[in-house]
């Protein structure tokens, strides 16, 4: 019984309760943030946070119009700073607002076959006048002598390139010059010549379109090939013969016309065209094959010159001012043309070569050779056109602009002799 009893104790002790920790905390109520808030207010701190912004805006609100007195260096009295000034009411894009970094003087200009013959003198007068010029020539027939002259100056920029590939430029005018104009020199390579007139106008007229600039092509009076016509209006639509060997030179010419009137009726792309008559004069090729250069280069040499068909084939010779003169006169106007520009003064082959004796050597003789196809027998330019809407004519005769073209082919004669 005592065992039982003890064994009883044991389990009403075993099964008493015990106890538990100390009860957690009660949420916190919903009044502790009124608490804070009226704490904020008795100690006034909101008040002072709320002072703070006001004067700190104040400040920056009335800072601008506030004058600072600044004082002089060398005087007593007080500078206010400059009065501040309002943005316009204009858009930025309507205003066309430049920076000044920008802004330029003179027009950018860009000259293909810039350091041919024509081309370095078109440079010399557009550089002359405060143009910014860039040259792009492949150096076929130019020569980088024609403008070593201009090399160093910020204004002038040479570029080795073929037209015949596309070229991106920021620029206000295009002449278009480049293309060989000598049979030696078109003949010697027909393809080339042709894809240059074409593909090479296309891509100068495509730069034009994309940039909006003014361009200018030079053309040719082959584009009358050899005219029943005489003298040549700009009006005549030429007698060529497509499958010649000239034709390369002609009908190109004729198709970059197309070109540039398609350019400019579809594109809306400002074009002039100008039609270049027989030119001379100082930095010609010595033996590209046309009738003055050859003249007075074989002149110049001792040699008979030489004298194609029977000599009676008239020709018109324009000094190179004359026509450079021409080419800015049409590019500043507002016409389109085609222009013819050559001198009227209208010579046979046989009187060339009169004037040359009489410049170079009386004793200088002359050899007759079988004519070359297709060579046109007449030869000159109807220039009222031009007189009229461009007020341009010719000035240097054929007698005085010669001795200045012999003067420079006697000095480069005597260097290569040298």
């Amino acid at each position: 019984m005592k065992q039982l009893h003890k064994q009883a104790s044991l389990n009403q002790h075993l099964q008493m309760p015990t106890h538990s920790a100390k009860p957690s905390k009660p949420p916190p109520r919903s009044g502790a943030a009124r608490s804070a808030a009226s704490y904020l207010l008795r100690e006034q701190r909101l008040l002072f946070v709320l002072v703070g912004a006001f004067l700190a805006a104040s400040f920056f609100l009335l800072r601008p119009s506030l004058p600072v007195p600044i004082s002089h260096p060398s005087t007593s009295h007080l500078i206010l700073p400059q009065p501040t000034y309002t943005l316009p009411t204009t858009p930025f894009s309507a205003a066309r607002r430049v920076p000044a970094a920008l802004k330029q003087r003179g027009r950018r200009v860009v000259v293909t076959g810039g350091a041919g013959f024509v081309g370095s003198h078109l440079v010399d007068k557009l550089i002359a006048r405060g143009d910014s010029v860039i040259v792009i020539d492949n150096f076929f027939t130019g020569r980088k002598e024609n403008l070593v002259h201009h090399f160093g100056d910020p204004r002038f920029e040479l570029i080795r390139h073929d037209v015949v590939e596309p070229i991106l430029l920021e620029v206000d005018q295009i002449y278009h010059l480049a293309c060989p104009a000598s049979p030696v020199h078109y003949k010697y390579n027909p393809i080339k010549t042709i894809k240059t007139n074409v593909m090479g106008t296309l891509n100068m007229l495509g730069l034009a379109k994309r940039i909006g600039a003014r361009f200018l092509l030079t053309s040719t009076s082959e584009v009358y090939g050899d005219p029943l016509e005489h003298p040549q209006k700009e009006t005549y639509w030429g007698h060529v013969n497509p499958i010649g060997v000239r034709s390369c030179y002609d009908e190109g010419k004729r198709t970059a016309e197309t070109l540039t009137m398609d350019y400019h009726r579809g594109a809306e792309v400002e074009v002039r065209i100008a039609r270049i008559f027989n030119t001379y004069g100082p930095r010609m090729c010595l033996d590209d094959g046309r009738v003055v250069s050859n003249f007075v280069a074989q002149a110049l040499r001792r040699q008979p010159m030489t004298v194609y068909g029977d000599g009676k084939q008239t020709r018109s010779f324009q000094y190179v001012s004359d026509l450079v003169d021409g080419l800015v006169a049409l590019m500043e106007s507002d016409h389109i043309g085609p222009f013819n520009l050559g001198n009227p003064g209208e010579f046979t082959m046989l009187e060339l070569a009169e004037v040359v004796k009489e410049t170079i050597d009386p004793d200088a003789t002359i050899d007759f050779k079988e004519n070359t196809a297709d060579d046109p027998h007449m030869r000159k330019p109807d220039i009222t056109k031009a007189k009229e809407l461009l007020n341009w004519e010719p000035k240097v005769s054929l007698r005085e602009g010669l001795p200045l073209m012999v003067t420079d082919f006697r000095k480069r004669i005597l260097d290569e002799e040298n």
